[in-house]
């Protein structure tokens, strides 16, 4: 990854709070678990059946019996627990995620997600997005603030496919620390290097703009 990706995620990786059991979906939130420390008491969730995610291994070091929901391979930290499919959904559907963090598309001023479908492209299926984000009590977003062709991710409404409407409550990108409040999009935190400018140019949707100094990562 790219050192503003590196950051982005190192960022992210500080919302998980001992005590909490989180779900870290396919692309960039996976590398979460790479960024938390050792002693952190916390449960990392996949939904294809395994509580306390260790952090991602290479071909050469990994159990090829472990797979995170994106096909990665991880490791099991001591005390973890395997399950099945049933009794893994069973956790997301009930409510007992305190934080799911997602990849995305297009997010919207409101909170509207769409992570799972361009249309015109191949996709696998929306596996268990769409769950994640309706049921877990914090949602969050990590994604690049435009796409591959300088478009922002950050919008007025999407325009693709969505996934959940009104869920996402904070937005980590390359660029900026960015919440969904009521009143639109609020900027909390810059990447090093980057201005008020810089992230203003890269949201198509208004910018709440906070008086004082921001806070960098």
């Amino acid at each position: 990854m790219s050192d503003a990706k590196d950051r982005m995620v190192a960022r992210a990786a500080k919302e998980i709070k001992p005590g909490m059991l989180v779900n870290l979906g396919i692309g960039l939130p996976t590398r979460v678990v790479n960024f938390l420390p050792d002693d952190l008491e916390a449960g990392l969730h996949t939904e294809n059946g395994l509580v306390g995610v260790g952090p991602t291994l290479d071909y050469e070091h990994a159990d090829r019996n472990l797979i995170d929901a994106g096909g990665a391979y991880i490791s099991a930290l001591p005390g973890g627990a395997f399950i099945d499919s049933a009794t893994s959904f069973a956790i997301v559907r009930s409510g007992r995620l305190d934080l799911t963090m997602l990849g995305a598309f297009e997010v919207a001023q409101n909170g509207d997600l769409a992570n799972w479908k361009i249309p015109g492209k191949f996709s696998p299926g929306v596996g268990g997005g769409i769950e994640l984000a309706q049921k877990a009590k914090k949602v969050m977003v990590l994604t690049t603030h435009t796409d591959r062709k300088g478009k922002s991710k950050l919008l007025e409404a999407c325009s693709l496919p969505l996934t959940a409407r009104g869920c996402v409550q904070r937005i980590f990108t390359d660029m900026a620390v960015i919440d969904v409040t009521p009143e639109g999009f609020a900027l909390k935190e810059i990447a090093a290097g980057l201005s008020v400018t810089d992230v203003v140019a890269a949201t198509a949707a208004p910018l709440i703009i906070p008086d004082g100094e921001i806070a960098k990562f």
